[in-house]
């Protein structure tokens, strides 16, 4: 995370291209790298980080949601994530769910491939019919 203001100028897509190779992936050797800008315009990265007991791991979309929360901040207003595959790849189910909890159904993504495609789409695009707090509203 930086709150430099030359970051905050940063395309999204390059920091999450230059935090990719932290990525902890000894098994898939798929590596993910991600970034995300808080409404301050703070940039919060994270990578995917594997555990031999595979379900154990978490995504790099959900890392840089944990950078993002433990600086205080709860609000997403732009979204990237890059990985080395034929196509820009999609967060998983879970971390579209997560997105959702922290962003808008217009917050920007960008998905992206480490030969350069890209794929622009939102997070409501990513998780139609989200389930949100509203559905909660009995509780």
């Amino acid at each position: 995370m930086t709150n430099d203001p030359t970051e905050t100028r940063m395309s999204l897509l390059d920091a999450a291209r230059e935090v990719r190779g932290n990525a902890y992936a000894p098994y898939s050797r798929f590596k993910v790298g991600a970034a995300v800008r808080s409404a301050s315009g703070a940039v919060y990265r994270g990578v995917n980080v594997e555990n031999v007991a595979y379900p154990e791991g978490t995504c790099a979309e959900a890392g840089a949601i944990a950078a993002m929360c433990a600086a205080g901040e709860t609000e997403i207003v732009e979204v990237a994530v890059i990985a080395d595959s034929p196509t820009p790849v999609p967060p998983c189910g879970g971390c579209r769910q997560k997105l959702a909890e922290f962003g808008r159904a217009e917050t920007p993504v960008t998905l992206a491939t480490t030969s350069g495609q890209k794929l622009l789409t939102t997070i409501g695009d990513l998780l139609p019919g989200r389930f949100d707090a509203s559905h909660m509203d009995r509780c």
